[in-house]
């Protein structure tokens, strides 16, 4: 009679005296798949949204872009300007500033509201 208590069926020693069952799958088997398919679904909404705003320019290191960034509350704007491997941002506020200089060009403001610079 001790001899059947020791041995179960269907359950396998480790080694370290405590009993696993076979038959029966692993519980977190399945949240390894499910942290898989989390990284691509991450992986995938990132090269979409490149994709959709045209930022593939930002990984080359000979293309030139400027993005114009305004904040909502304090209406300041941003300027951010890469060229090749260099970036650099330029705060644009409604102070008013005086000194010497020339004239560049002219801007327009049409009746849609956009504007229009035209260079001398």
């Amino acid at each position: 009679m001790k001899y059947l208590k020791k041995r179960r069926i269907g359950l396998k020693n480790n080694g370290s005296g405590a009993s696993t069952k076979s038959s029966e799958p692993d519980p977190l088997e399945g949240m390894a798949n499910m942290f898989d398919l989390g990284v691509v679904l991450i992986v995938g909404l990132l090269l979409t949204l490149f994709s959709v705003y045209h930022l593939q320019g930002l990984f080359s290191e000979t293309s030139t872009m400027t993005i114009l960034k305004q904040d909502k509350k304090t209406h300041e704007l941003e300027i951010i300007t890469k060229e090749g491997k260099k970036v650099s941002i330029k705060k644009v506020s409604k102070e008013k500033v005086q000194g010497k200089g020339e004239r560049l060009g002219v801007a327009y403001k049409l009746n849609d509201g956009s504007m229009v610079y035209v260079p001398e």
